[in-house]
C-alpha cells in the first residue's frame, strides 16, 4: 500500500511540475520597453492606502518606457514632423478622472492617447479620441481632440529612459515629459 501511494504522489507532483513548466514557458519575456505609469497627484495609489486622501486623482498616463540605448533620439529614431505614440509599444493613453481645461479647452473626463509631431524647437501635443492601439500606425487626426504646440527645454543632464511626471503648478499640474536632452510640459488646468 505504501508503495501504492508514493508511486501516485510521485504521478501528481510530475504533473504539477510539469504544468508549472507549461505555464511558464508561454510567458512572454520581458519587454526591453517596460509600461510605466504616472499619477496626478504623484503616489496617488500609496496616498490612497496609506488615508492621506479621499480624492481620486485627477489623471494618470500610462506609457512605454525606451531606453536610449547610446542612439541619437530625436530627428533619427523619432523622425521631425512625424506622429509619434510618445514611448514604445502601445501609444500612450493618459485618463482624466474630472475634467480639465488644456490651452483653454475643456476635455471631458474619459481616456485619450497623446501623440506628438515632434520638431527641433517645439513639439505639437496631441490628445486623440482613439484609445487601446500600437504605434502610430493607425493614428487617424479626424479624432484629434487637440493640438497645442510646446517650446521644447534643454535638460541639463541626458536622460535614458523616456520619462513621465506629473507636476503641480499655480492653475493644476503639468505632464513633464524628458528624453534625450529634451523635455516639454503639458498645462493641464483643473478650473
Amino acid at each position: 500500500m505504501k508503495k501504492l501511494l508514493s508511486i501516485v504522489s510521485l504521478f501528481f507532483l510530475t504533473l504539477i511540475v510539469a504544468k508549472a513548466q507549461s505555464t511558464t514557458e508561454e510567458m512572454p519575456p520581458l519587454d526591453k520597453s517596460p509600461m510605466d505609469m504616472s499619477y496626478y497627484p504623484n503616489n496617488y495609489p500609496l496616498l490612497k492606502i496609506s488615508e492621506k486622501t479621499t480624492d481620486p486623482p485627477s489623471a494618470r498616463v500610462i506609457y512605454g518606457r525606451p531606453q536610449r540605448n547610446g542612439r541619437k533620439i530625436f530627428g533619427e529614431l523619432v523622425e521631425y514632423g512625424k506622429v509619434w505614440r510618445m514611448g514604445a509599444n502601445e501609444a500612450t493613453e493618459i485618463e482624466f478622472y474630472k475634467d480639465v481645461v488644456i490651452n483653454g479647452k475643456k476635455i471631458s473626463r474619459g481616456r485619450y492617447t497623446l501623440y506628438a509631431l515632434v520638431n527641433p524647437g517645439t513639439w505639437t501635443i496631441i490628445l486623440n479620441k482613439d484609445t487601446d492601439t500600437w504605434g502610430a500606425f493607425k493614428y487617424d487626426p479626424k479624432n484629434d481632440l487637440l493640438r497645442i504646440p510646446i517650446t521644447v527645454q534643454k535638460t541639463t543632464e541626458p536622460i535614458e529612459t523616456l520619462s513621465m511626471i506629473f507636476e503641480k503648478n499655480g492653475s493644476g499640474f503639468d505632464l513633464a515629459i524628458a528624453w534625450e536632452n529634451n523635455e516639454v510640459k503639458l498645462p493641464i488646468s483643473t478650473k
